[in-house]
């Protein structure tokens, strides 16, 4: 953990970029945490971010942040194809330092990113928010308390129905961080292995389904535990939504519908800002508990808890301090880069490739 002297001060914070992810999934919750103070937005030919925050100032380049020996913190919420040098080039200035998801575009880039960091002595993380979605933790606590029995199938899902391209994205470009399984496969790979470790085995199937896209735009992935497989999916022409999350253990099953609410709650919003409710499950979509305990059935919803995004940067910040230790570690990631290429990997070959990290 990372020690500095003034441990009572929000930690100064610059954002690197002010598109949509920096807007909905960063600045909302950077903006929200007493121990953050979001000093300054890079925005290079604009002033946009100053409606939603006027009290940050706007500079124009990563080199004019960096500049600035206030700045402690440096979030990068740029295309994925940045990542690395930005991140680097932050490291090196001796900032901390949050790159969002993926970490970068190949494993070979976050070793690097790894190795500067433990050099400089900076904590640096990657946004895998979604360990903070009330679902994931309402799933998190069944597992945990046993209520299932062993669990031997664990299917998860993040569909959706877009068949229209989004025209002049990065995100539509081929390459080799683009596309739906660095996207979102990276939430649900490091919650599935947060949850469960890392696999003995992989098999990936990637697709391209909506007519003209370039990127692997579907995916079936499944990580094999020996008794236990988990089932992770994701496609952008699913009209009629599976549950979200689909759990069988020896004693029974969860079954949770719906996404967490958070992303909608914001982006339904002119200007995005945190409000506790968000993170609010509607009775509607609670999940579903059928199972034994203590000798009787059980079948009801079960209250989804609360889910808090806020809790991430928290909990950097107080690494910063030297207060807790660092939730999403680089290391963890450095793993789910390579287990994202090995999918990969499985679906060009056709085959299960072992996973010996």
């Amino acid at each position: 953990m990372s020690q500095t002297t003034n441990s009572h001060e929000p930690v100064r914070t610059g954002l690197v970029g002010f598109g949509f992810g920096a807007r909905v999934f960063h600045a909302p919750f950077l903006a929200a945490v007493p121990e953050i103070h979001l000093s300054h937005i890079v925005q290079r030919s604009s002033d946009t971010a100053l409606v939603a925050y006027p009290e940050a100032q706007i500079v124009r380049s990563m080199e004019e942040l960096l500049e600035d020996e206030a700045v402690e913190l440096v979030v990068i919420t740029t295309p994925n194809h940045t990542h690395f040098p930005l991140a680097k080039q932050a490291l090196e200035a001796g900032k901390h330092v949050v790159v969002d998801k993926p970490m970068c575009e190949t494993s070979s880039e976050a070793e690097e990113l790894l190795l500067v960091a433990r050099s400089t002595g900076k904590v640096f993380s990657v946004f895998h928010n979604r360990r903070w979605d009330g679902d994931y933790l309402t799933v998190c606590e069944i597992v945990r308390q046993g209520l299932l029995g062993a669990v031997h199938e664990f299917n998860s899902h993040f569909d959706r129905y877009k068949p229209q391209l989004k025209q002049g994205s990065w995100k539509e470009e081929p390459g080799p961080g683009t596309g739906m399984l660095f996207d979102l496969g990276s939430h649900l790979i490091d919650q599935a292995i947060h949850l469960f470790g890392l696999p003995q085995r992989l098999f990936a199937d990637l697709r391209t389904q909506r007519p003209g896209s370039r990127i692997e735009d579907h995916f079936d992935v499944t990580l094999d535990y020996g008794r236990l497989k988990a089932n992770l999916r994701c496609g952008t022409l699913v009209r009629e939504k599976p549950p979200r999350f689909h759990v069988l253990g020896e004693l029974g099953a969860f079954v949770k519908f719906g996404m967490d609410p958070q992303e909608a709650s914001l982006m339904a919003m002119d200007v995005p800002r945190w409000h506790p409710r968000h993170g609010l499950d509607e009775e509607a979509t609670w999940g579903l508990l059928h199972t034994d305990i203590n000798g009787l059935t059980v079948r009801g919803k079960v209250e989804t808890k609360l889910g808090d995004y806020r809790n991430y940067y928290r909990n950097v910040a107080a690494a910063i301090r030297g207060q807790e230790a660092l939730v999403v570690k680089p290391e963890q990631v450095v793993k789910l880069m390579k287990i994202l290429e090995l999918a990969r990997q499985s679906n060009e070959e056709a085959r299960w490739l072992p996973v010996t990290l």
